[in-house]
């Protein structure tokens, strides 16, 4: 069973994805650090997965969103953390 693909924007560059597929998913396989702790700099990455504990926000569309709830659709805009992906 093949899924439909599309193309997002990811910090500038353009990614491939399976429309639907959780945004995290896609995210983490592009590069596993989502974001930087603010206090030491070390990469963070996916933690519960299931939109509790907030370590996977991401702006789409100019909106933080939390990127394991977040489903893949066609033309998205994602920023991740600082330096990320």
């Amino acid at each position: 069973m093949s899924a439909e693909t599309v193309l997002i924007r990811l910090n500038g560059r353009e990614v491939s994805a399976p429309v639907g597929q959780p945004l995290a998913q896609v995210l983490t396989a592009v590069d596993p650090a989502l974001r930087f702790s603010p206090k030491d700099k070390a990469p963070r990455g996916m933690f519960c997965g299931m939109g509790l504990c907030f370590e996977c926000m991401v702006e789409v569309d100019g909106l933080r969103r939390r990127s394991c709830l977040t489903p893949v659709s066609a033309g998205m805009v994602v920023r991740t953390g600082e330096g990320a992906a």
